[in-house]
């Protein structure tokens, strides 16, 4: 009987319950090893997997099953299914919120009962380690079943369970306690991380107004196709990347491009899904499909960023690829190799093998490295800045290079009145202008009525004020018309001066318009969103630390080269999210690089740089896409959490060799016999206080410049 092959074929899988990126490496082992099944490749950030198979009805019902068992659950999904949404349950509700409650509550009514009647507390810590050894225990042995036999799971168990052997209970639910406490907060910060990439589908709004058969309907935004025509109406968000076919108006793009100033579109030219339409009405024909529109291209080059990543495994995780079974193997001879070769006494040498494996307990060298980073970050915290893990703490302190966004990061990110130059005697330009655009939301006309006001001006009354879409603003003052336009529109109101003056402030990356008055030019005032007041400095600190800054900017090159040769660094200008991205992956092949950065448009570059560093003011899709935030906004925050590393760099290598340090001089006086089950317990608890007291230095000191 013949059988019909099935072709191999890519599957997908959203899972969940990955909560540290070790994870990744356990997935990719145990599928790896599945009959027919390859090319395994797992997203921990998308909380996606993907695999090759070649029998893909069976796998999409064994894969679930598989990891499952592992401790992770699964799902397939179809090609146009989206991913789950992060998983917003609250902590205490999850398995894992449960577990650190009841193994928490039961170890402090041991640690009571000890006080009342101490004979009695070792049942309440056996009762708090097993309970928790059950969920770790049962996933070291599919672990190992699965091709990870020395996984972390592993080390814990044998560690508690020989702890419980030897009558240290409480010691088996202390570590056991630690060690659910610790899964427990990865997977909601993985789980909050997830959650960024919700902001950035909000930008494209839920619905269009859609041209059809004469008629103006609203459809879904994800259901446009290539060729629809849509009215985008003042103030609401583009559904789609498209071309204007009728209409002139401004639009901000600054949440996809990072340029400052809102631009003029018209007839011809190209509009990006998630800008803000300005004053004008707009029809657009879609260009392309809502899956490839521009935000969803962003949202698709984080994912990618982020799970193209190397995998930052825990400290213990990759020493225990030798560690574990080195540790336990020395045991196991310790206990068998003296009675049956030399004919000792079995008592004697259980005892200290015994004592061997409570030495083995890895209690210093688990807490060695979080509590450096759990000590910095909090030293951190203190002064507004934020870290997401220690995975960005130990990065930071190796970074050779810093890119900075420009917009809301180098500068304040609102344009400002900058010089004010009369034509025409006798006139207060200023004052003028604001009048007629007292009644505007647009951002040029908002800082020069602020300008205005921080001057204490007398503003005279404007009346039929209004604006020509991409043109003017315009009213009348005392009977006279007056308009606030570019040197474009007012080109044949200047003179050759005029001109020349305007150009030059062009030229220092400033945005020039002209107050006329029935058509004769009374004046000039420029804008220009300013440098932060601390950027110079922050970077001349960066530069004493041996890295080099870089401007990132999507804004014109002109504006992005003048406020560069303010502060003294290069600059890379009118960079789309692609572009930046590009210049990132240039810079890490020259060694570790940070990209600082507030807007949308700055996610991928985020994502993909060494370290993330979101200014505190900006969008939630920065901070959530960041591994760093300066919350306090100040620029020299970067040079402040480049010196914090370097120093909780130091302090880990520290607390590593004391680790080790003690565990090797026990090992030898156990092994000749001078250590005690007293004595070995101490070898882990003692080294366990020393490295939290040199960590917790970490706090009581200013990071150095």
């Amino acid at each position: 009987m013949s059988q019909t092959l099935q072709t191999p074929d890519r599957l997908q899988f959203a899972v969940s319950g990955m909560d540290c990126p070790s994870c990744v490496a356990k997935l990719e082992t145990a599928l790896g090893r599945m009959p027919g099944i390859s090319d395994v490749s797992v997203n921990f950030t998308g909380g996606t997997l993907s695999l090759t198979a070649a029998a893909p009805e069976e796998a999409r019902a064994s894969v679930p099953n598989w990891i499952g068992a592992l401790g992770f659950a699964a799902r397939p999904l179809e090609d146009d299914a989206p991913v789950a949404p992060a998983d917003d349950t609250p902590w205490w509700k999850t398995g894992k919120g449960r577990l650190v409650v009841a193994t928490g509550v039961l170890t402090g009514l041991a640690f009571v009962v000890s006080f009342l009647d101490p004979a009695l507390a070792q049942w309440p810590y056996v009762a708090a380690a097993l309970l928790g050894l059950v969920p770790f225990g049962r996933r070291a042995v599919a672990l190992a079943r699965a091709g990870s036999p020395f996984s972390i799971e592993t080390l814990m168990t044998v560690a508690a369970i020989g702890a419980i052997g030897i009558g240290a209970a409480e010691e088996a639910a202390i570590v056991v306690f630690l060690f659910a406490v610790g899964e427990l907060l990865e997977g909601v910060a993985a789980g909050r991380a997830r959650a960024g990439i919700k902001a950035l589908v909000a930008l494209v709004p839920r619905d269009a107004l859609v041209e059809t058969h004469g008629q103006v309907v609203t459809r879904p935004a994800s259901a446009l196709k290539i060729g629809n025509v849509v009215q985008i109406r003042p103030g609401d968000r583009v559904p789609a990347d498209g071309r204007i076919i009728e209409g002139r108006s401004t639009l901000d793009e600054s949440a996809v491009t990072g340029e400052s100033v809102p631009v003029t579109r018209g007839p011809g030219d190209a509009v990006r899904a998630g800008t803000i339409n300005g004053e004008g009405r707009l029809r657009v024909e879609v260009t392309h499909d809502p899956q490839d529109n521009t935000i969803a291209r962003i949202i698709r080059m984080v994912e990618d960023a982020q799970g193209s990543k190397a995998p930052t495994a825990r400290f213990i995780e990759r020493f225990s690829r030798w560690y574990t079974p080195a540790a336990m193997l020395v045991a196991a001879l310790v206990i068998t190799v003296p009675p049956l070769a030399l004919g000792q006494d079995w008592t004697t040498w259980i005892y200290r093998g015994l004592s061997l494996l409570l030495i083995a307990c890895p209690c210093a060298l688990v807490l060695s490295t979080p509590a450096a980073i759990a000590s910095a970050i909090a030293a951190g915290a203190r002064r507004g800045l934020l870290l997401k893990g220690g995975a960005a703490l130990e990065h930071l302190g190796r970074i050779r290079h810093v890119a900075f966004d420009k917009t809301g990061t180098l500068t304040e990110g609102r344009p400002r009145v900058t010089d004010v130059v009369t034509l025409v005697m006798g006139n207060d330009v200023l004052a003028l202008a604001a009048a007629v655009e007292a009644g505007s939301s647009h951002p040029l006309a908002r800082a020069i009525t602020i300008e205005a006001r921080a001057r204490n001006l007398a503003l005279p009354r404007a009346t039929d004020a209004g604006a020509v879409a991409g043109r003017a603003a315009h009213g009348v003052i005392d009977g006279q018309r007056y308009e606030v336009g570019s040197p474009r529109h007012a080109n044949e109101a200047l003179d050759a001066a005029a001109r020349d003056r305007a150009t030059a402030l062009e030229g220092a990356g400033k945005t020039v318009v002209v107050l006329l008055r029935e058509g004769q030019a009374l004046g000039l005032i420029a804008l220009r969103d300013e440098p932060r007041p601390d950027a110079s400095a922050a970077i001349a600190r960066l530069r004493r630390l041996g890295i080099e800054p870089v401007m990132l900017t999507g804004d014109n090159k002109r504006t992005g080269e003048a406020v560069a040769g303010t502060l003294g660094l290069a600059a890379r200008a009118e960079l789309l999210p692609q572009d930046k991205l590009a210049e990132i992956e240039r810079l890490r092949a020259d060694g570790g690089v940070a990209m600082v950065g507030d807007g949308i448009n700055d996610a991928p570059a985020l994502a993909a740089a060494t370290v993330g560093i979101a200014m505190g003011g900006g969008t939630d899709v920065a901070l959530d896409t960041a591994d760093a935030a300066l919350l306090h906004q100040r620029l020299g925050g970067v040079a402040d959490l480049v010196a914090l590393s370097r120093r909780a760099l130091a302090n880990i290598h520290q607390n590593i060799a004391i680790a080790l340090g003690l565990k090797a001089l026990f090992l030898a006086t156990t092994l000749m016999g001078a250590t005690t089950l007293w004595m070995a317990i101490l070898a882990d608890t003692g080294a366990t206080v020393i490295v939290t007291l040199n960590a917790l230095r970490l706090l009581r000191r200013d990071a150095d410049a």
